[in-house]
């Protein structure tokens, strides 16, 4: 059983939210009470999950936003504070998975897409979300790294040099924002069942059952899971916790 929250009356932001974590993630703020805008470069994906959303009775706004683009986070943030007055809570979930990639081998134009989209447009969602919280002197950001930001793994320098650069970005902006009322922290997914990593399994760049026998808990994580990850740490109840990357890998790291 999962644990209740009441976020009542507070606003949240999520990118990468038309499928997967960022979608279990914004379902579940919003069945806790919270607006919730819902962002995702997909248009058809992102507009399906709000209106799923709003026919449950909860407060949505969904918007398209492509997180390479700064102007365009920035209007998508702006976009919220106007249509329900503040901003509590955001989870920056957007992200992508290059190919397998030889480090030798590796193209410049791949590695500048994966860290456009994987950290430039958590750096710019962090920019942008803190520009609201501290004229506030509150809220709580949540930025998604991996497994990946944690521990390497072969032929996916790209991936993990940004997910690790999550993680930097997050140390970073929670020192200079805690006394300022707003907690950062990061939560670092080991291999969760979503749409990407389906696609993985699919496309034969992941064995599922070798993913399994990787974790302590023997199975691969939920997009639900995750989102009680990111739940808790928006909540009260990690009140004191703040610059942290969270592991959610069902016991990956501890190996």
């Amino acid at each position: 059983m999962n644990p209740t929250y009441d976020f009542s009356g507070q606003v949240a932001f999520v990118t990468g939210a038309s499928s997967g974590m960022g979608l279990a993630t914004a379902r579940a703020v919003a069945a806790s009470g919270a607006a919730v805008t819902l962002a995702d470069i997909n248009e058809d994906g992102v507009n399906a999950a709000a209106n799923q959303l709003a026919n449950e009775g909860h407060q949505v706004l969904a918007l398209v936003c492509d997180v390479t683009d700064e102007d365009q986070v920035a209007a998508a943030v702006d976009r919220t504070v106007e249509t329900f007055g503040r901003l509590d809570m955001a989870y920056n979930n957007a992200g992508i998975m290059p190919p397998p990639t030889d480090a030798a081998d590796e193209s410049a134009e791949q590695f500048d897409r994966v860290q456009a989209i994987n950290l430039r447009g958590i750096r710019a969602s962090v920019k942008h979300e803190l520009r609201h919280m501290r004229g506030q002197g509150s809220g709580a950001i949540v930025n998604c790294s991996s497994l990946g930001g944690l521990v390497g793994n072969p032929a996916r320098a790209a991936y993990h040099a940004t997910k690790d650069g999550v993680i930097g970005l997050t140390k970073s902006a929670a020192l200079e924002y805690g006394s300022r009322g707003v907690r950062i922290s990061t939560v670092c997914p080991g291999t969760t069942s979503t749409p990407m990593v389906d696609a993985m399994v699919e496309g034969g760049e992941l064995d599922r059952s070798q993913a399994e026998a990787g974790q302590a808990i023997d199975r691969l994580g939920t997009a639900d899971e995750i989102a009680q990850a990111v739940l808790r740490l928006c909540s009260d109840g990690a009140s004191y916790v703040t610059g942290i990357g969270l592991p959610v890998d069902g016991g990956c790291t501890a190996r």
